[in-house]
């Protein structure tokens, strides 16, 4: 009799991520949004479920990066596998229209704390503090 070998496949982890990057100021509006419904194709096609998305728009750098001190900054926060992170970050890689990222992965506090924020919670607590003072 032969063995019959079981494989047993688990279902990758999901995990909360966090990504901010900056894309050259010498873009249009057009072409940026481009630009970033081409990252949020990245991760989609790679099993990323897109969470919060958040576009800063253009702000001043701390310091010159390729003899630029402005740059947009765009924030995603995705659900995916660990697999999707490299596929992204090699996009970011490909493309010259960004300056710089990062990508994070979140613990359950920075979870927690995003999704306060996300509901307004702090921006009252400011406006409280500003009525108060």
């Amino acid at each position: 009799m032969q063995a019959k070998i079981k494989t047993i496949i688990e279902p990758m982890e999901l995990k909360n991520y966090e990504t901010v990057f900056i894309l050259t100021p010498l873009l249009n509006d057009a072409q940026m949004q481009e630009t970033v419904e081409k990252f949020r194709q990245v991760l989609k096609e790679n099993g990323a479920d897109i969470i919060h998305e958040e576009n800063w728009g253009l702000r001043k750098l701390a310091y010159p990066i390729q003899k630029k001190s402005t740059g947009f900054y765009h924030l995603v926060e995705f659900k995916a596998p660990g697999t999707v992170v490299d596929a992204l970050e090699l996009a970011y890689r490909r493309d010259e229209k960004v300056v710089r990222f990062l990508t994070t992965a979140l613990d359950k506090h920075a979870v927690a704390y995003n999704e306060r924020r996300r509901n307004g919670e702090f921006k009252s607590q400011a406006k409280k503090e500003e009525v108060k003072g």
